[in-house]
């Protein structure tokens, strides 16, 4: 009876821990599309980052990174989101092709302060639930570093 009760306990730790684990995960941004639009660019080959980011960025702020983009302090809640697209070139003319990956910046300083309190993640494809990272956000936020004075982002709003 004691062993059955003990291999029941250690069961509900793992189920506990692991659940833990994944409320520390950077969730995917249901509906980012509706947010702002900051900017868009292209990385071309021959590009530094264009293995692996090569294609059209599209940068999306909700409202609470909207407001750090303004006055430079990021708000606990803070997501931007780039949206990155294959392209074609033809005729002239670049156009958006198959989605890569979708990258995204939480700011929880609970749960990452690891990582300068912004959470990392990338979501393969179309997929909601295919996550990109292993590491815990490290090797996003090693090239978010020198960034540092600007609360690791890179994006900045126009002039």
């Amino acid at each position: 009876m004691l062993k059955h009760i003990s291999l029941t306990f250690l069961c509900m730790l793992i189920l506990i821990s692991a659940q833990a684990d994944q409320t520390d995960q950077v969730k995917y941004p249901v509906g980012y599309r509706s947010w702002q639009h900051i900017k868009s660019m292209l990385i071309e080959p021959g590009h530094q980052l264009a293995k692996p980011f090569q294609g059209i960025h599209h940068i999306y702020a909700n409202e609470l990174a909207q407001q750090g983009l303004h006055n430079g302090i990021y708000p606990e809640g803070a997501v931007f989101v780039f949206d990155l697209l294959e392209y074609h070139a033809s005729g002239n003319a670049i156009t958006e092709g198959d989605r890569k990956l979708i990258g995204v910046m939480h700011k929880d300083s609970n749960k990452f302060s690891a990582t300068g309190n912004w959470g990392y993640e990338g979501f393969a494809g179309d997929s909601s639930s295919q996550r990109l990272t292993n590491d815990g956000g490290q090797s996003c936020h090693g090239c978010h570093i020198t960034q540092k004075e600007n609360n690791y982002i890179y994006t900045q709003p126009r002039k």
